[in-house]
This record gives structure tokens, sequence and C-alpha cells, in this order.
């Protein structure tokens, strides 16, 4: 595996880790940082701006982290809390076979 995946990984879980952190204070509950993350997604999939050099499922790429991001949003209650793998496998899992941005 590429070492660069295993640092997102990390990075994946400190964002998620703030997310709680701010829904547990009462800062954003659980559909404001959802709507927050959505708002950051459709920005990215409507980037006019992009190269028409990238693809579809490069964009998908880019679309990744907002979608795993709410994916642990909405995991928040589950105990114990589902991991990285887990999670991932629901984001690819959430999108309809043959869907594309």
């Amino acid at each position: 595996m590429n070492t660069a995946n295993l640092q997102l990984e990390g990075v994946y879980a400190a964002l998620t880790a703030l997310m709680t952190a701010l829904r547990d204070k009462g800062l954003l509950d659980q559909d404001e940082i959802d709507r927050a993350l959505a708002k950051a997604e459709a920005g990215l999939v409507a980037d006019v701006r992009r190269p028409a050099e990238v693809s579809a499922a490069n964009v998908e790429a880019i679309c990744f982290p907002l979608r795993y991001l709410r994916m642990a949003n909405k995991a928040a209650a589950e105990e114990p809390a589902p991991s990285f793998s887990v999670l991932a496998a629901r984001v690819g899992q959430s999108r309809p076979r043959g869907q594309t941005v």
C-alpha cells in the first residue's frame, strides 16, 4: 500500500475526532456538520475551473474524503465506532452502480 494512503487514513481519523468534538461540545449538530460537508462536496463536483482532463473517476476520488466524513458523522452513535475500512466500504456501497459525477 502507498504510504500516502496510510497517512490519509490518519488524517481522516483526526478530522472525524474533530467533528465529534464539535458535536459533543454543542458547537455544531449532526445535521449542521452534514450540510457543511455536503456543500463542500457539491462545490467540488461543480467546479467549472477544473481541467477537462480530470476524469469522472478522479472527481470521485476527490470527493471521497467528504463522503467518508459524512458517513463517519452519520455513524457517530454506533458502538463501537466503525473502523476506517468499514466506513470506506460504506462510502463505496452508498453510490449506485455505474453512477458517476
